[in-house]
Formats: structure tokens, sequence, C-alpha cells
């Protein structure tokens, strides 16, 4: 149905879109470029302060499909893999799961309602199924104390653009 690449770890990356991806190991598992019309995508640097605001944070995930239907939902799985890279696991997302296999662009929002800052990432999307970054993702989720289903996919973001969506005179400006 999709073309497939195998990363070391034997882990199968669904190629989304007609892309080709590039894969190489890191420490966290998966890294990966996406290129279409064989020129690469720009890939962004997080910048620190907008990783050291990550974690903790409620995000919520927007997603369209090839029709252009909107569908926002919220992550509570967010985590920051190194400074291009964010994640999450898919553990109900049937819409998100589908949106991303038409359309593989995805923005994240996370707002610290009690300070109103906040800050929006732009990428493309991964979804993997198998291998290291989809074994230790699993693996943090069985240990959170609510009762969750399995881990059905972790989705994979390269970042290619960060904006400030922070109460005030910058709010919509493009930091990254």
């Amino acid at each position: 149905m999709y073309p497939e690449i195998e990363d070391r770890h034997g882990g199968r990356i669904h190629q989304l879109r007609l892309a080709t991806v590039n894969s190489h190991n890191s420490r966290r598992g998966i890294v990966a470029r996406t290129i279409k019309s064989g020129k690469q995508e720009k890939m962004v640097s997080i910048p620190k302060h907008v990783q050291d605001f990550l974690p903790g944070k409620l995000a919520w995930v927007a997603t369209a499909s090839l029709d252009g239907m909107p569908n926002a939902t919220p992550k509570g799985s967010l985590k920051l893999l190194d400074e291009h890279h964010v994640s999450f696991a898919d553990l109900f997302s049937l819409k998100t799961r589908k949106n991303l296999l038409e359309n593989n662009k995805v923005a994240v929002t996370l707002v610290d309602p009690g300070t109103g800052k906040g800050y929006q990432i732009k990428g493309t999307a991964e979804i993997i199924d198998s291998g290291a970054l989809f074994e230790e993702t699993s693996k943090q989720m069985k240990a959170v104390p609510q009762a969750l289903p399995p881990v059905h996919h972790v989705v994979n973001i390269t970042v290619e653009a960060v904006f400030d969506q922070s109460v005030g005179p910058d709010a919509g400006k493009q930091i990254a």
C-alpha cells in the first residue's frame, strides 16, 4: 500500500505522499529527512527556550486531509527528540493517522495558560510502527499511571518552522 524502507533497527517508516525518505540512526532512534521533488525540505533547529518549554505541556496537533478537512486533537505525549525533531504517541488517533497518510504536513501548538506563553511547531510527519523510537515510546507510555491502550504508531515530526504564539506583540512571529 505505501512504499517502505528499513531502518538499521529493522523498523519501518511509511513514506507519505510519494516522499522519499533517507534515514540513519541517532542515539534516540530514527532521524529522517523528507525529500520531495528532488529538493530537501527545510529543517530548522528548535530554539533552546522552546525546547525548555515543551516538557509537560499538552500539545494540540493539527492535520488536514487531502481534501482540506482539518482535524485538531490534544496529545499528552509530545516529546523532544533532538533540536530538529519532536514526536508523539498515537493511541487513539484514527483521523490524525488517516490525515497524515494523505497529507504529511502538521502543526503542533503548545500554550501555558498561566503565563500566556506559547509556541507553534510546523513540519513534516512520518508514521513509525516499529524500531528503536517506537519501542522507546511504547515503554515510556506503559510507565504512565493512567491505564492507556498500547501505542499503535509514533509520529515523528521534522521541524520546518517555529512560531511564537505568546500573548503580546510577537504573537504569530516566526522565530525559527
